[in-house]
C-alpha cells in the first residue's frame, strides 16, 4: 500500500498511500493503462519523463519488456531513475524478501491491511482515507493494476514486503518522487500491527536504509516519519507546494 505519494510529489487526490497525488497527468495516465488506452497513457507518462515505452501487449499482459525504457524526449522533464537503471524486481532478505506489488497479490496484500486498519491509519497515513473497512474488491484490484501500471512507467516503486515462502505480506515499501527541493526521492514503509508488536518495524526500517544506500541511483533521500518528523516534513512540503505555486 502506499506511501504518502503527496510527500513524493504534490498532494491533490486522495487513494492510497493517504493517497494524495497531484502529479494529475501521471494518475491521469495510469487510469488510462488500467483502461488499456495506451497509447494516451504512454504518451502522457512520457511527457512526464516517465519513459517506459509498453507496447499494448505488454501493456495488457502487465509484464515490462525487457530493454523498453528508452531516454525522455528533449526537455522533458528529469525521469525519477536513469533510463539504464535496472529497478529491483526481487530481493531475498533471509526472513523476507520484496517483490512489486500487482495484481497477483491482490488478496494478500488486502488481508495485510486489512488486519491493521486502526494502526495504520495512525502510523502510516495519518488519515481515515486509508485504510478503511469499506475498501472493496473492486478498489484493492485498481489498487494493485495503479501500483503495477506506476512500476512499468518508472513513475515510482512500490514493494510488498513477503515472508520467505510469499504466502504472507508483513508490509509494504514505497520509493517515489519527492516534492521537496533537495530530496532525490521519497521512500516510506508499513508493517502490519503483528508485525509492528513484534518489532519489525525497526527492523526493516534499518534493511531498507541499506538496501536503498547500497542499491539505488538517489544522493539523498527523504524518510517521512522516521529520519525526518511529520512537523517538518509537512512544513518542507507546504513551502515547496507554495513556491510551485508561485512560480505559474
Amino acid at each position: 500500500m502506499p506511501p504518502d505519494y503527496d510527500a513524493a510529489v504534490q498532494h491533490d487526490h486522495t487513494f492510497r498511500w493517504g493517497r494524495r497525488v497531484s502529479r494529475r497527468g501521471i494518475d491521469m495516465a495510469i487510469r488510462d493503462l488500467v483502461r488499456e488506452d495506451i497509447k494516451t497513457a504512454i504518451a502522457v507518462l512520457s511527457a512526464f519523463g516517465a519513459a517506459a515505452m509498453l507496447s499494448p501487449a505488454t501493456a495488457h499482459a502487465g509484464q515490462a519488456p525487457a530493454g523498453a525504457v528508452q531516454s525522455p524526449p528533449a526537455g522533458a522533464a528529469k525521469p525519477f531513475v536513469p533510463p539504464s537503471f535496472n529497478v529491483p524486481t526481487l530481493v531475498e532478505a533471509g526472513t523476507f524478501k520484496l517483490v512489486p506489488l500487482g495484481p497477483d497479490l491482490v488478496k494478500i496484500d488486502f488481508d495485510a491491511y486489512m488486519s491493521s486498519i486502526d494502526h495504520l491509519q495512525q502510523t502510516f497515513t495519518r488519515s481515515t482515507d486509508w485504510p478503511h473497512a469499506n475498501i472493496s474488491a473492486a478498489d484493492a484490484m485498481l489498487d494493485m493494476q495503479t501500483e503495477q501500471a506506476r512500476f512499468q512507467a518508472r513513475a515510482s516503486f512500490a514493494y510488498a514486503v513477503l515472508t520467505p515462502d510469499g504466502q504472507r505480506e508483513r508490509g509494504s515499501v514505497y520509493v517515489a518522487p519527492s516534492a521537496v527541493p533537495g530530496y532525490d526521492a521519497v521512500v516510506r514503509m508499513w508493517v502490519t500491527k503483528a508485525e509492528y508488536d513484534a518489532g519489525f518495524d525497526a527492523e526493516l526500517y534499518a534493511w531498507v536504509t541499506d538496501w536503498v544506500r547500497q542499491s539505488w541511483p538517489f544522493a539523498k533521500v527523504a524518510y517521512p516519519g522516521r529520519a525526518i518528523d511529520w512537523a517538518s516534513w509537512d512544513a518542507m512540503v507546504a513551502k515547496a507546494k507554495a513556491e510551485a505555486a508561485g512560480a505559474n
